[in-house]
């Protein structure tokens, strides 16, 4: 499997199958969330500082930076969060719009080698946000989706996913910087989605070797013990392929790390037992 490389101004981060597990940050995204939606409508920045700092402090290795909301211009308001976050934190970024304009707004403020979240398999997604991806020289996530919507069948959504990095290829982007999304969504909604999303992954690493991530936490929506659900579903999707997630690092980390140490991606346990010790340590007042 090909590597990944992303970065900020002065860190790295390597995403690839032999590596330990890399965490996305998920929680400067307003969907669900209303205070933080509020404060970005009010163009106040401090929530989505407070959430950098502490997704890093949790462990996050890159962060997911969504400013979508209603009543918010994503233009303007991308770039500026962007700004923000940099004075806090310095490791890479993986910019989170659906709007192409938003995102070359965010790519012209941003240093170093950052993610574009996301391209789909629809022919309009991939006409506007593949050329950010060339001009900007970045790495891209592709959604298994196209026109036709979210296919039910792991072959459909693999084919989807080629269909993604062929297109990337063509235009000179390299095929080690497409990164497949696979696409979890909710138990609560359909009890085979977890098999679907992990079938998917499957065939994503073995027929096109390339990275995986997906949202985590959609598996769980609508129904209790969310955390039980999502760190399960995490360890899972690490077994089978996944080198990255998008996900509540706070919750999903200590998983992670194991799953990472029984895989033999944690040289004698040093991260696992820091991780260890770093949760015993008395907590500030």
């Amino acid at each position: 499997m090909a590597e990944t490389r992303v970065s900020s101004a002065s860190r790295e981060a390597i995403i690839g199958r032999d590596r330990p597990t890399l965490l996305i940050g998920e929680r400067i995204n307003p969907a669900g969330k209303k205070t933080l939606a509020e404060a970005l409508k009010a163009g106040n920045l401090a929530p989505v500082r407070q959430a950098a700092l502490s997704q890093v402090s949790a462990g996050a290795d890159i962060l997911d930076v969504n400013v979508g909301t209603f009543g918010v211009d994503e233009v303007a308001l991308l770039p500026r969060a962007v700004g923000e976050i940099l004075k806090a934190v310095e490791i890479p970024l993986c910019l989170d719009s659906n709007r192409p304009q938003a995102l070359e707004a965010a790519l012209a403020v941003t240093p170093g080698k950052p993610i574009i979240n996301s391209v789909t398999g629809e022919e309009r997604s991939l006409a506007t946000v593949l050329p950010l991806v060339r001009e900007y020289g970045t790495a891209v996530i592709g959604l298994v989706q196209d026109d036709n919507g979210i296919p039910d069948s792991p072959e459909e959504r693999v084919a989807i996913a080629r269909k993604i990095v062929d297109r990337a290829v063509e235009m000179g982007i390299p095929r080690e910087d497409v990164i497949i999304d696979c696409l979890a969504s909710s138990l609560g909604a359909n009890t085979s989605s977890g098999a679907i999303t992990l079938r998917t992954i499957q065939g994503v690493r073995s027929e096109l070797g390339l990275n995986i991530t997906l949202g985590a936490s959609n598996i769980s929506f609508g129904l209790p013990d969310r955390e039980l659900l999502n760190s399960a579903f995490a360890t899972a999707a690490i077994v089978t392929g996944a080198t990255c997630l998008i996900a509540n690092v706070s919750c999903v980390r200590p998983f992670v790390l194991a799953a990472d140490l029984i895989l033999g991606r944690d040289r004698r346990a040093r991260r696992y037992i820091e991780a260890y010790r770093a949760r015993r340590q008395p907590q500030a007042v």
